[in-house]
C-alpha cells in the first residue's frame, strides 16, 4: 500500500528551516531514514524512538525519499 505523502508529510519554514518532516510533528523525515538505514525495523522506531507514530508515517517517509530521488535529473558525463 503506498502511503499519502500528503497527508503524512509537511515542508514548512518555520519548522527545522523548511525541511521535511511528518504532519503534526517536529520529526524531520531524514530523521527517519537515518533509522532505518541503519536497521532498525519500523516497530522498533516507532516503539522506542518515535512512538507518537505510526508505521504510515514511517512509509510516507520513504515514499518521500522515493518520489524526490525519481524527480531527479541525472546528468552523466562520459569520460572520453
Amino acid at each position: 500500500m503506498k502511503a499519502d505523502i500528503r497527508e503524512r508529510i509537511q515542508i514548512d519554514p518555520g519548522i527545522h528551516f523548511g525541511k521535511p518532516c511528518v504532519v503534526g510533528t517536529r520529526i524531520p523525515v531524514m530523521d527517519v531514514l537515518e533509522l532505518i538505514r541503519e536497521g532498525f525495523s519500523f516497530e522498533q522506531i516507532t516503539s522506542d524512538y518515535y512512538p507518537d507514530l505510526q508505521t504510515e508515517d514511517l512509509r510516507a517517509c520513504v515514499q518521500y525519499a522515493m518520489e524526490v530521488v525519481a524527480s531527479e535529473d541525472l546528468h552523466v558525463t562520459v569520460p572520453v
